[in-house]
């Protein structure tokens, strides 16, 4: 069955199912948010055939995926999700029963984070569309902020680096895994078509900096357009520069024996889409964070010269001079 023939009661009857009763009905959702909590917002866009493909992935985890990288934006400014909306453009000939999987997609990655979808929009488009808006608190006092890294800061990611570029390679190309077990290549695709939003950091972090008595002060943002992209931007936007290892970033444990050490840097650099937090922060929380976190990694410090250079041990890859240019570009 068609959306054509259902009509627009009859998709707002099947989407309003995901919503809680008793917040949707009205022109706008109205919730109560906690006391001296500041309001986050964040939206992202998904284009059929820029950011998912049913080649590489289902609507259920298309839904997934919008909804991840949404709330790996709030976690990115230290915040817990409260709920999100979603508009979709939607082709007339779009089966419904896909519509229900996206929605499907997007409820699992939510619960979790008891986060509900609380409203929306719905319109025809020529090109299947998902603009997802998520909001979520934060204590003014304890958020993450790009410009806020200074000099001797530890940079810390939370996870490992071009999983999700890995996988789409076998998704989109299935010959490249022939020398990988079958668990191996399956935890790859996994890591491209349900990424983990690391909400779970946040209060981790937190705990640390209050058992330390120290005033809260983390620099970051998360790595959904690459690992290099996120260094740059918080450089750039906090006035410094970095260095960064390329022998202590955590790439997947199969790549060093799949790929090259150039291929390997490539994807944990460039690849995107791992939905990692990147975080600058005094060295004593760092080591404690890292140790507290399976995969987290210091991999540089903040340095006065505004440049971000990476320093490489391997014969096989250059020293050198980090720069957006050489990350995803939407144009």
């Amino acid at each position: 069955m068609k959306l054509s023939e259902i009509g627009e009661q009859g998709l707002l009857q099947i989407l309003q199912s995901f919503c809680p009763s008793e917040i949707i009905g009205d022109d706008a959702a109205v919730f109560t948010t906690q006391p001296h909590q500041s309001l986050v917002v964040t939206t992202d866009v998904l284009v059929d055939n820029v950011h998912f493909s049913e080649n590489t992935t289902s609507a259920f985890d298309t839904g997934w995926r919008s909804v991840a990288a949404n709330l790996s934006d709030l976690a990115a400014m230290g915040a817990t999700p409260l709920a999100i909306t979603v508009g979709l453009g939607l082709p007339g000939d779009t089966e419904v029963n896909w519509v229900e999987n996206l929605y499907q997609g997007m409820s699992s990655c939510l619960q979790p984070y008891q986060t509900p979808i609380v409203g929306g929009d719905v319109v025809r488009s020529p090109t299947k569309t998902i603009a997802i808006t998520a909001l979520g608190q934060v204590h003014p006092q304890q958020t993450i902020y790009r410009h806020t890294a200074q000099v001797d800061d530890a940079i810390v990611v939370t996870g490992v680096h071009g999983a999700s570029r890995a996988g789409l390679e076998l998704l989109l190309h299935p010959e490249q895994g022939l020398n990988l077990t079958a668990s191996s290549q399956q935890k790859l695709k996994l890591a491209h078509q349900r990424p983990q939003p690391r909400l779970d950091v946040i209060p981790i972090l937190k705990d640390i900096f209050k058992l330390n008595d120290s005033p809260f002060r983390v620099a970051g943002m998360d790595s959904s357009d690459g690992l290099a992209d996120a260094v740059l931007q918080i450089c750039r936007a906090s006035g410094v520069g970095a260095i960064i290892h390329s022998t202590q970033i955590p790439i997947p444990d199969v790549f060093p024996t799949w790929l090259s050490p150039t291929k390997a840097l490539e994807y944990a650099l460039y690849g995107g889409e791992d939905f990692e937090l990147v975080l600058c922060l005094p060295l004593p929380i760092a080591t404690q964070l890292t140790a507290q976190i399976n995969h987290a990694a210091i991999i540089g410090c903040i340095q006065v010269e505004p440049q971000v250079h990476l320093i490489s041990d391997n014969k096989e890859i250059p020293s050198q001079t980090l720069t957006l240019n050489q990350g995803f570009q939407h144009f």
